[in-house]
């Protein structure tokens, strides 16, 4: 079964940078969706930035276009989010999750099938 084990988070001022990493195990599939989302306390998770082999498509959410990238190493099974910038809404548990399903709604949370453990972000003002 797909393993999925993120790394990164940390505690971070305001306006500071941010590198996670999501290394998946036991990969096989010939395509798929893999992205990050988030979940801070007492919200629902969300969907933070996706890639999808599907069709080359990638997504942001708009709270962080323009300071947060994804980036997948296909070789090491590996899926990067750079986070700059970051505010203190940004706090949260980040999730590694994903789908070998298609799915045109393709960072929505409820579509993925496989998550990490989640990497704690903190940002403080």
């Amino acid at each position: 079964e797909v393993q999925l084990v993120e790394s990164g988070g940390d505690l971070v001022q305001a306006g500071g940078s941010l590198r996670l990493s999501c290394a998946a195990t036991v990969f096989t599939f010939d395509d798929y969706t893999i992205g990050w989302f988030r979940q801070a306390p007492g919200k629902e998770r969300e969907g933070v930035s996706c890639i999808s082999t599907f069709d080359g498509s990638t997504y942001y959410a708009d709270s962080v276009k323009g300071r947060f990238t994804i980036s997948s190493d296909n070789a090491k099974n590996t899926v990067h989010l750079r986070m700059n910038s970051l505010k203190p809404e940004d706090t949260a548990v980040y999730y590694c999750a994903v789908t070998n399903s298609y799915n045109s709604d393709f960072c929505n949370y409820l579509e993925m099938d496989y998550w990490g453990k989640g990497t704690l972000v903190t940002v403080s003002s």
